[in-house]
């Protein structure tokens, strides 16, 4: 028996397949927050704020997205005005969920 073979048979086996997908989605239902609504300043300030963003400037942002606040940073890949969004990366952000926008530098 070669060396490659012998190891095979030590290789870790799941007798349930897919449990730990499930945990995992368990989990991230369990974790889900609901959207929080913020003043009437605060989304004037980020509306000032995003009037100022263009596509390649780097942000931080914190947002809902995916049933979930979190924290994001990086940069603007898209930004539309009229659909009320911006991508940073592959994500899409709406405008209504975003709580707070910085802009970290302009290119």
């Amino acid at each position: 028996m070669t060396r490659e073979q012998r190891a095979k048979q030590f290789q870790p086996f799941d007798a349930m397949q897919g449990l730990q997908e499930a945990l995992r989605d368990r989990e991230e239902r369990h974790t889900r927050v609901a959207r929080t609504e913020i003043s009437e300043e605060k989304s004037d300030a980020n509306s000032a704020t995003l009037f100022k963003v263009e596509k390649g400037m780097k942000i931080r942002l914190l947002c809902y997205f995916s049933f979930h606040n979190v924290k994001m940073e990086g940069r603007v890949t898209e930004i539309d005005l009229v659909y009320k969004y911006l991508k940073l990366g592959n994500d899409k952000i709406y405008f209504d969920d975003i709580y707070d926008i910085k802009i970290c530098d302009n290119r």
